[in-house]
């Protein structure tokens, strides 16, 4: 098999064509990026964070086909995967997600040492999510520090040093990793019970849907905490009413647990994201 025949498959296994894992780790980036430039960001920083959250969210996927290989082939969904299919060797795909993390890390190159330095634990936490799954109960939680790493990356390449809101915004991202994906896990939970894999979803039981609206609260919160620390005005807090009532619509497509609507309910978090971003461009241009 030649690479033009290869490119399709590569394509498939960085998820470029199910660009929903890029948008949710984008959104929270850009986040960090305009709160820390306070509405003016350089556009080179701007292209950077892009196009690297653009190369590890693809990096993280190919490391998780690799690291799911297994479990993978007893799914319907995933067993036609590149690696579980056998049409991608899994030492290829370890070389595929090596290039692409050499990539990000070329990216950050012309920042700052700080920067710089932070992208190695950035590589870790992506490349280490998939394996979380064997043993932490959570690990929805775990991916949304992988998820929320490139807000203390932002403020260190813009500000060189790591405020306290940083961490605040790292955690609201925490709470709606955990929201989002326990959404995404309610589609999967007969298949990760089957498999031995843990998953919020079975963690919180008969609970998931209270427990993945409590997140969206907890993220809510933290972030008008954030809008205030920073001193943004009405118009970031609409962006945080509108994600609110998104989240309740959420509600309504989760209840009864049914796989199409929480599938629907995960791929509808882009605009929680969307809105929440507008809502802090927006305020910072109205001053």
């Amino acid at each position: 098999m030649n690479l033009k025949e290869r490119l399709p498959l590569y394509f498939r296994l960085m998820r470029l064509n199910r660009p929903i894992g890029i948008l949710l780790l984008l959104w929270p980036t850009l986040w960090g990026v305009w709160i820390a430039s306070e509405g003016h960001p350089l556009w080179t920083i701007v292209a950077i964070f892009t196009l690297g959250t653009v190369l590890m969210r693809s990096a993280g996927c190919v490391i998780n086909d690799y690291a799911d290989r297994d479990f993978d082939k007893h799914v319907k969904r995933t067993k036609e995967r590149p690696i579980t299919s056998g049409r991608v060797a899994p030492r290829e795909a370890l070389w595929l997600a090596a290039g692409l993390a050499l990539l990000s890390l070329l990216l950050v190159l012309p920042l700052n040492q700080m920067t710089l330095l932070m992208s190695i634990p950035a590589v870790f936490l992506a490349a280490s999510y998939p394996y979380t799954k064997r043993f932490f109960v959570i690990p929805q939680a775990y991916l949304g520090i992988a998820f929320g790493f490139g807000i203390p990356m932002a403020f260190a390449a813009q500000i060189q040093y790591i405020p306290t809101i940083s961490w605040l915004l790292v955690l609201a991202n925490i709470f709606w990793c955990i929201a989002y994906d326990t959404e995404y896990a309610m589609v999967d939970r007969d298949d990760d019970i089957h498999l031995g894999i843990h998953s919020s979803a079975l963690f919180f039981g008969r609970f998931d849907v209270i427990a993945v609206m409590v997140c969206y609260v907890a993220a809510l919160v933290l972030l008008a905490i954030v809008g205030l620390v920073a001193n943004l005005g009405a118009v970031y807090f609409l962006g945080l009413c509108a994600a609110g009532g998104i989240s309740f619509y959420h509600y309504f497509l989760i209840r009864d647990r049914q796989r199409d609507d929480c599938f629907k309910a995960f791929l509808h978090n882009n605009w929680f994201g969307a809105a929440i971003f507008c809502g802090i461009v927006l305020d910072y241009l109205a001053r």
